[in-house]
């Protein structure tokens, strides 16, 4: 299982910037990302090298933050892999929140990053389909 930080960050010039600069100052890696924005603030979503001082350096600077639970989940880079994955999830009933793309640094496979509300069970699902959890 990842662990993940959201960042509410308000939608101004220059805020991503600051958040990059803050994990670069502490030597933290953004291994997978994703933002989603509004008008006025966004949440960007990011699995880092080292979640537990990036929320502190994060929050030290005046951003809310919190972590979550998430999946990753090294999938084949071939069309419908990720669909697999899916399908394997639906069957089990289980809802996906959202997902997005990393990669595994190693071997370049992709790895899709996935939050649902039951981690331990989706972790369970997928490892009973063979399928590989990082």
């Amino acid at each position: 299982m990842l662990q993940q930080i959201s960042i509410f960050a308000e939608n101004k010039k220059g805020t991503m910037r600051t958040i990059t600069e803050i994990l670069a100052r502490e030597q933290i890696s953004i291994l997978g990302s994703v933002t989603n924005d509004s008008a006025e603030y966004g949440i960007v979503r990011m699995v880092v090298s080292d979640p537990d001082k990036a929320l502190q350096a994060l929050i030290d600077h005046g951003f809310i933050c919190k972590s979550a639970d998430v999946i990753g989940v090294e999938i084949e880079d071939e069309v419908g892999h990720l669909n697999k994955v899916l399908v394997a999830l639906e069957d089990s009933n289980v809802n996906v929140n959202y997902l997005y793309l990393s990669f595994n640094r190693e071997n370049g496979k992709p790895i899709i990053v996935l939050h649902a509300e039951d981690a331990g069970e989706v972790e369970m699902c997928l490892e009973s389909r063979d399928f590989k959890i990082c």
